[in-house]
Parts: C-alpha cells; sequence; structure tokens
C-alpha cells in the first residue's frame, strides 16, 4: 500500500500511482488497466475512490473505459527528462482477424477486430512497437 500523502485526496495518490505505471511502460499502451476489484484490495481504498481516480486519469487523456470491456491505458507523451526523451506515435485502425487472432477472442477468421499501435521512438531510432487488439465494439 502507498505512503499515506498528507494533505492530498486518497483518489489523487491513487491516480498518480497509476499514472506512473502508464508513463513507465508498466501498464503499457492500448493495455487494460487492473479491474476495480483488483485495486480496491490493492489500495484498500472503497470502489468510489478507485473510480475517481480513473476518472482523473481519464480526465488527463492517460485512460479510456469502454463500457462492458474496462479501462485501457492511452499512450502519453510524458518525459521525464529531456535525455530520456521518447516521442509516441499511436495509430488505430480495424482489421480482419486472422487464425491466431480468431482462436484467441473465441470468433471466426475474418471478424472485425481494433488494432492500436503504438510506435516509441527515441531521435530517429525505433524503441518499440506494440500492438494491442481488442473486438470491434458492436454496432459500429
Amino acid at each position: 500500500m502507498p505512503t499515506p500523502h498528507y494533505g492530498q485526496p486518497r483518489y489523487r495518490v491513487i491516480a498518480d500511482d497509476l499514472r506512473e505505471r502508464i508513463e513507465s511502460g508498466a501498464i503499457p499502451p492500448g493495455s487494460l488497466l487492473p479491474a476495480e476489484s483488483v485495486l480496491t484490495t490493492e489500495f484498500r481504498a472503497s470502489r468510489g475512490t478507485i473510480r475517481q481516480a480513473i476518472a482523473v486519469l481519464r480526465e488527463d487523456g492517460l485512460a479510456t473505459t469502454e463500457h462492458g470491456r474496462g479501462t485501457y491505458a492511452n499512450a502519453c507523451s510524458y518525459q521525464h527528462d529531456s535525455d530520456r526523451r521518447s516521442d509516441l506515435e499511436t495509430r488505430q485502425r480495424e482489421v480482419a482477424a486472422d487464425a491466431e487472432l480468431a482462436a484467441l477472442f473465441g470468433v471466426d477468421v475474418g471478424a472485425a477486430l481494433i488494432e492500436r499501435e503504438t510506435v516509441t521512438q527515441r531521435g530517429r531510432k525505433v524503441e518499440t512497437v506494440i500492438r494491442a487488439y481488442r473486438l470491434h465494439p458492436v454496432g459500429q
């Protein structure tokens, strides 16, 4: 459990911890954040407090919540200092599920998926490419 930060609301402390995880890459862009139940146990906080913390992340553009699917980390361009500067570029597109993805998601080959690709560069050198897939939202 994090050390209490006096004078700062509990949800802010939790949001700051989650922000650090997203910015450091411990929760990569496109990945699901831990479920509310997991966060309530980890931080020994109420569900309402966890929801407030996640709302702060959404307001800051670090997370996106999809009803019934969960909360995903968004790419961020936060720089800790100039010598560690990295540029992030995120692209999203609809793709057809190949045999491997279809088996993983339990859908037919060719089913619509959303692919989110995040490329991290330092200067002109590509450091990482992360591709995350999720089911295409129904009705869109």
